[in-house]
């Protein structure tokens, strides 16, 4: 299927995009999906626009504040459900929802049992990290920069990590002092179009699914008008044919890349208790 020029399209028509950091933040129904249809979790609409959702376990907290300085979602996890959180994420309204729904699927999918099944000798665990990733995938390290990073092949996406001292609650309170960034943009590093904070105690395999999200170039169907005008250029735009079945477009307009990498069926649900969760900077 050729690509499609795509200044000649109308802004209705369907296409698949790539690579996916730079197709637009698109519809968010993945992410609502995953978090609504999660067993225990409650939803409460404020404001008349804003969402948040609740886990059983009452540790984690997900806003989805539309008017919020960063819009988009924030997660934050409290061994304390009353206490001061032990890491927070932040997705920014631009972010694509790939990224973000790799994310909460597999929050959801692994707090019923405290991430056990991804953690050493789990029978989800790969030993992954974000930066093999984005190694595997051959981006290219900035020596000398600070904070640490590496980008993309076609230099419009950036993965960092902040070295050096920083106290622990800083990056709580402001996002941008958070340990990993992932951006993407024109400019992924100094004015990028959308980021993607971390604080310091995320757990490694919730990081490492948003990165493999932001690094895969399998296209993501967006409608034309959804992908960023500076992006255009930048992207390669193929239109979703209508009039007969291609097993590549039904698998990318139905795909989430992660959940087919990582879901797996949920054992039938069980009363939530979760124990301290391992690795925690505070002893109770």
């Amino acid at each position: 299927m050729p690509s499609a020029d795509p200044h000649s399209l109308e802004p209705d028509t369907e296409v698949l995009v790539s690579p996916g950091y730079l197709a637009g933040p698109g519809p968010s129904l993945a992410v609502f999906k995953a978090l609504g249809n999660a067993a225990g979790w409650t939803k409460t609409i404020a404001f008349g626009t804003d969402t948040y959702f609740t886990s059983p376990c009452q540790r984690v907290r997900v806003a989805n504040p539309v008017e919020s300085f960063y819009g988009g979602w924030t997660i934050s996890y409290a061994e304390d459900p009353l206490g001061v959180p032990d890491w927070i994420t932040t997705f920014d309204r631009n972010t694509p929802h790939e990224i973000v729904a790799a994310f909460t699927e597999t929050l959801v999918d692994g707090l019923h049992n405290n991430f056990s099944d991804y953690l050493c000798g789990g029978r989800r665990y790969t030993g992954t990290s974000p930066s093999s990733l984005i190694a595997r995938h051959q981006w290219e390290p900035v020596h000398g920069s600070r904070p640490f990073r590496s980008v993309s092949p076609d230099g419009h996406a950036a993965y960092q990590m902040r070295v050096g001292r920083l106290h622990e609650y800083d990056e709580l309170l402001a996002p941008e002092k958070s340990t990993w960034r992932m951006s993407a943009g024109t400019d992924p590093v100094f004015t990028p179009s959308w980021r993607a904070f971390f604080s310091r105690y995320t757990p490694q395999h919730l990081i490492a699914a948003s990165a493999s999200a932001f690094t895969d170039l399998t296209p993501v169907s967006r409608v034309m008008d959804q992908i960023p005008h500076r992006h255009r250029q930048l992207v390669s735009v193929t239109r979703t044919e209508t009039t007969g079945p291609d097993p590549r477009v039904a698998a990318a307009l139905t795909r989430s890349a992660h959940a087919r990498a990582m879901h797996v069926p949920r054992p039938p649900a069980t009363p939530t208790t979760l124990a301290m969760h391992a690795g925690s900077r505070r002893q109770r």
